[in-house]
């Protein structure tokens, strides 16, 4: 069996366990990928001189060097070739859609399966962790200055990370009861394990980052009282965690949701019943997401409607490929039109059939609607999770340009804000994206604030956003 193929299998969860052995089974295949797999993986890297990989990673991870390292053995080394970039690689080697990104720009994807970059990097990370190496790096000494950060997803914590190996007093100010952000309230336990995002956080403590739970940036405290006590730079990274609602009648029904929300209540411990049968409207990774964990709290009908192809799916081909092994249902081609209920609750949800028409620069095609096509399903609860908007209560009285799409607007070279002494990167910049992309913005707004407190030029000397050295 070719080395590809065995990475493929591990990928895999077999099919005739339940949907929460499924989980624990993967979860051990994957950490128990033996190094042999691995470094016949790793021969498949052709070393280019020029890797389009590396361009394609938002980190510019240097993926081609902590590969060789790997297949010379030296795991150590290849972790901390990982670490030169990445501030969350446990993080990123789990989340991050490397269809999109590293693997998608492999040159032996042109003609035939890309090397399997995410799963390498993670073995590297896994292995560490077995092994009981140290993850942390030695801290500079205390310099005397004070960052504030707000919100505790993969920027905020990136910023924090390279801040207080400079020596700055970081301290961030998280929201939710819990740490991580998106990390810990959107993303599902079995896709990240709370104890690799606990790990992170642990590692950002032992250098001194301090974290606040249960606060509320622009509600309980104001910008400008951490501005009075002292601190000489602010970062917003408050993440996207408003639903996007439908905007369709019966939306207020009972039994109808959003996505994050969802997420959210679920991944901080509370009971919800959604009943038998669950429709999903969306097609990404956090319809997907939101569809297998319904699964996994009792739903044993669920459905995800979707207004394109299965074809156009934003959400990674890994993650479908799992939703349809678990039974997921897919409707195609269909979008909703109105809910209609009962005595106040959600009895079913109608729908329209799609055909695409004519496509866009991207090739995305436009859905359109086919009249008189009108079906229903029916449902004990919907939820929507079509996409998310930022939360811009942080920033309240302070005149913080935002842009049309309700984020924050910056200088694309320093994330830098229309209020000098703001910085703000992330989803509450970019809107829901990767966490890759996230730290990637975490570590320029550091090398910024860094400049800014020092009193120098911010952009002297700097590569442009996206430039790879």
């Amino acid at each position: 069996m070719k080395p590809a193929e065995r990475m493929a299998i591990a990928r895999q969860q077999p099919q005739e366990l339940s949907p929460a052995e499924r989980v624990k089974s993967f979860a051990e295949v994957v950490a128990d990928l033996d190094e042999q797999t691995a470094r016949l993986e790793a021969e498949r890297c052709l070393q280019c001189k020029k890797p389009t990989c590396r361009e394609g990673c938002p980190i510019h991870n240097e993926i081609p060097k902590f590969i060789a390292l790997l297949r010379e053995g030296r795991m150590e080394e290849a972790y901390w070739a990982i670490r030169e970039q990445s501030s969350l690689p446990a993080v990123c080697s789990r989340v991050c859609p490397h269809e999109f990104q590293c693997e998608g720009h492999c040159v032996r994807a042109k003609k035939g399966e890309a090397v399997a970059i995410g799963m390498l990097e993670r073995h590297i990370v896994d292995w560490m962790v077995a092994k009981g190496k140290d993850l942390t790096t030695p801290c500079a000494l205390p310099n005397g200055k004070k960052v504030a950060i707000v919100g505790s997803g993969p920027a905020g914590m990136t910023v924090a990370y390279h801040l207080a190996h400079l020596g700055y007093d970081c301290t961030i100010f998280e929201s939710l009861p819990v740490l991580g952000g998106m990390l810990s309230v959107g993303i599902p336990a079995y896709r990240l394990p709370r104890e690799i995002v606990k790990a992170e956080f642990d590692a950002l403590k032992n250098c001194g980052v301090r974290i606040v739970n249960n606060l509320r940036i622009g509600q309980d405290k104001t910008l400008e009282q951490l501005r009075a006590e002292g601190f000489a730079a602010v970062f917003l990274s408050p993440g996207a965690h408003r639903s996007r609602k439908l905007g369709i009648e019966g939306e207020d029904l009972s039994g109808v949701s959003h996505g994050v929300d969802y997420l959210r209540e679920v991944n901080l411990g509370r009971e919800i019943d959604l009943g038998r049968r669950v429709v999903v409207v969306g097609g990404g990774n956090v319809a997907i997401d939101v569809a297998r964990t319904a699964l996994r709290r009792g739903s044993d009908q669920v459905f995800i409607l979707y207004r394109r192809t299965k074809a156009e799916m934003p959400a990674a081909k890994a993650e479908i490929h799992h939703l349809e092994e678990e039974g997921v249902k897919m409707e195609f081609l269909a979008a909703p039109v109105k809910i209609n209920g009962e005595n106040g609750r959600v009895k079913e949800i109608e729908c329209l059939r799609m055909r695409l028409g004519e496509c866009d620069a991207s090739g995305r095609c436009r859905p359109v609607v086919i009249e008189g096509s009108n079906f229903m399903i029916e449902a004990d609860a919907i939820i929507a999770a079509i996409s998310q908007d930022v939360d811009l209560e942080a920033s309240v009285g302070q005149e913080v340009a935002t842009s049309r799409w309700g984020t924050y607007t910056v200088d694309e070279e320093t994330l830098q804000t229309s209020v000098p002494w703001i910085f703000a990167g992330g989803d509450a910049v970019l809107g829901p994206q990767t966490a890759a992309k996230a730290v990637y913005q975490g570590k320029l707004a550091a090398e910024s604030i860094h400049r800014f407190i020092e009193g120098r030029d911010l952009k002297e000397g700097r590569m442009p956003p996206g430039a790879v050295s």
